[in-house]
Parts: C-alpha cells; structure tokens; sequence
C-alpha cells in the first residue's frame, strides 16, 4: 500500500475531525495544526517499514499529542499553561473515536473578539482546508491581499489571547452569522473550484452538507439555518446534471432536468414553506426562495424571471453584495432585455472587474447586442481571470465562436 495516498486519504476524511480532537485538548488551533503536521511527518518515516495502523487517524491524534505536549515542556511560558491545564497529573491524549468536530470547532473558530471577515477566512484555512488562493476567490479579493488578512488576523488572535473553546448553547446565536458563511462558501468551492486542479470537490460539497444537517438539527429555530440547508439541498438535486459524461460544464439552461432529484427538491421546498412561515426573512431564506424558482421550473424559458429579479434586489437589500446585482442583471436579461440588463451590469464595474462572472455576463449580453467585437474581448478577460478547468474549456469554446463571429463581421 502506497504510504502518501493511504495518508492523503486520511487527511481528505479525518483532518477537521483530527484538528478538533487536539485543539479541544490544546486550546489552540495553530498548535493543533502544527502537532498534526509533526504527526504526518512520523508517519511518513515510520509507515512504510511498521505499516499502516490498525486505526490511522487515531494513531495521528495521538501522535499529535505528544509532540504537542513536548513543545509545551520546552517553552517556559508553555510550561506554565501545562501546569495550569493539567495540574497535578501527568497529561493523557484526546480520545479519538472517528466521530466529528468539525461543526464545533467552527463555531470556536468564530469568536466575536475577531472582526467577522477574519473570523470567516481563519476557519476556511484552520479548520476547512481552504487554500488561501480560493479563499481569495471567495471573498473577490488578490490572493496577497488574503494572505496579508490570514497573517493580520493570527496576530490578532495572539495578541488578544483569544482562547479556543466550544461556545456555551447561549453564545451560539452571536456566532450563527460567520458560522453560515463558513458553510456556505465550503459548499460553494465544492460545488465549482477555483482551482486549476479540478473541477469540483465533491469531499468538500458533501462535508458542507452534513455540517448543514447538524447545525439544522443543533438549532432548528433558527429560520436562516433551515435557509441554508434548503438553499444547499437544492442545489445538490441539480449536482448530477451539472457536468457531462466528459467532465464538461453543463449551465442551468441547458441541463437535463429528467436528471434532478425530484423527490429532493420536492422535500426542500415544502421545508422552505415551513421556514418562510416563520417570518423572520434573511438572506438564505431569500437565496433559498430563488434556488426554488429555478428548481420547480420546468425550463429555462418557462422560469419566473421577473420573480426572480426582485428577490436578488432583496438579496441586495439584504447583504449590500454586488453579487446580487449580477444575478438580478441576468434575471433582467431573461425578463426585459439585453440592453437594460448591460446597463444594469456596467454599472458594477468598478466593484466587479476582477471577478470572472462579471466579464462573462457581460459578454453574453453584448453578443446577444450584436457587438461581437467587444464580446470577444469581454470574454477574454473572463478567461484571464478562471481557473477552474471546465470553466476555462467552457469560455474558450465561447470565445472560438464570438471571434469568428467578430471577423465575419
């Protein structure tokens, strides 16, 4: 058995729940982090001549913990945290069954004392996996610009001596917001990647389904967390359709529809009516109501699209994110016409022109214009700006027939 694939597997499957097992113990991520990268190390040295454990994952948090604890007994300052922590007995590892911290370790990763972008960006890197490059994606900003935040942030959390713990069930509610956004942008980056290397992450999409399950069943209250968990069960009832047999990308309007679940969208949208009914609207539910629209249409063409234009203006309204004004400007597009769409869309360029959609939509529209030219040149820019593999296969076929369109012209 191939030691660095066995080891990848394992770190794909276990790391949130490994990192959460050390840092409850620790009381600190970046220790955790850390103790588990020594761990990895020794089980590189040691496994490919004493094999494989009986049980990987527990062996590495157990590993992990004892480098932990050494690096403790050689610091002063570490050692009087180990005194405090763990007066009078010699230290024991965490337990580790295999079961998940994940939810809890996000929910002590966001703490108030941070500002709510550093808290967001900390646990997608510290407890999700997130590289700082679709970190960046994610929050529309340079890469360096991310990681100067990441680096911003550590120092913000030594320098305040922001402890990692579990919250208390009363303080849940204060860290709800940062803990959605962590979900949500975990589904998304495994939804489409934005990386070069693949075009989905599936691990990913499904571990921010169960996380959504579990904080749907920790507060079922809470009408934004059944919201979320709606909006992510609708779009995982399209998931199949969303490439083809080639791993091509397959857009909305052009997707078999036979292909969806459903029996899965049916159920979402009879839990969205419940949770709509409790009167308290937020931008999940918003985006959950028009994931449902797209959901029970049954084409492209038959779509509610003025519906759907107003509920991304109440995104808007909602989130102040530019984003929804790119949607509502499609939606614009289907329901009044191009040229009031691509009015709508110039209007967001100075917050939009390093994100890829942006020059995507406006190409789309300034072809269906008869500006073939431009589209062209919008295109690239799209294209510039994409990593994702099927996105770029996707716009570079566009941008084939929008420049032999521009020439004939």
């Amino acid at each position: 058995m191939h030691v660095p694939t066995v080891i990848d597997q394992i770190w794909r499957t276990h790391a949130s729940s490994m990192r959460g097992a050390l840092a409850r113990r620790l009381g600190d991520l970046d220790r955790a982090e850390e103790a588990l990268q020594e761990a990895l190390a020794e089980a590189l040295r040691k496994w490919p001549h004493s094999g494989v454990p009986d049980e990987p994952a527990a062996w590495l948090v157990t590993t992990g913990w004892h480098r932990a604890v050494d690096v403790l007994r050689r610091e002063q300052v570490g050692r009087a945290k180990l005194t405090l922590l763990y007066p009078p007995t010699p230290p024991t590892p965490p337990s580790y069954n295999g079961g998940d911290d994940t939810l809890a370790l996000i929910f002590g990763c966001c703490h108030p004392a941070l500002p709510e972008p550093a808290r967001i960006a900390l646990t997608l890197r510290a407890v999700c996996g997130l590289t700082t490059e679709e970190i960046a994606a994610a929050f529309l900003v340079p890469t360096p610009t991310m990681a100067q935040r990441l680096v911003r942030a550590n120092r913000l959390i030594r320098d305040r001596s922001v402890p990692f713990r579990t919250p208390a069930p009363e303080e849940l509610a204060d860290r709800l917001g940062p803990v959605l956004t962590v979900i949500y942008l975990v589904y998304n980056e495994g939804y489409l990647a934005n990386s070069s290397a693949t075009e989905q992450r599936r691990d990913l999409a499904t571990q921010a389904l169960a996380l959504a399950g579990q904080l749907d069943l920790l507060m079922p209250t809470e009408p934004e967390v059944g919201g979320l968990a709606v909006l992510l069960a609708l779009c995982e009832a399209r998931a199949a359709s969303r490439f083809d047999d080639d791993g091509r990308l397959v857009l909305l309007s052009d997707q078999d529809r036979s292909r969806w679940n459903q029996r899965a969208i049916q159920a979402a949208v009879d839990k969205l009516d419940r949770v709509l009914a409790r009167r308290r609207p937020g931008p999940y539910q918003t985006h959950a109501a028009i994931a449902a629209l797209h959901a029970t249409a049954e084409s492209a063409n038959q779509t509610d699209w003025a519906q759907i234009r107003l509920l991304y203006l109440e995104l808007f309204r909602q989130t102040s994110s530019p984003l929804a004004l790119l949607s509502a400007s499609v939606a614009t597009w289907r329901a009044v016409g191009a040229q009031r769409a691509l009015w709508e869309v110039d209007q967001l360029a100075a917050r939009l022109d390093g994100y890829r959609l942006y020059h995507a939509t406006r190409a789309e529209l300034l072809r269906e214009l008869g500006r073939e030219a431009e589209a062209a040149h919008a295109l690239q820019r799209a294209l510039a700006l994409t990593a994702n593999p099927a996105e770029r296969v996707l716009l570079t076929e566009r941008l084939t027939v929008y420049s032999h369109s521009a020439a004939i012209g």
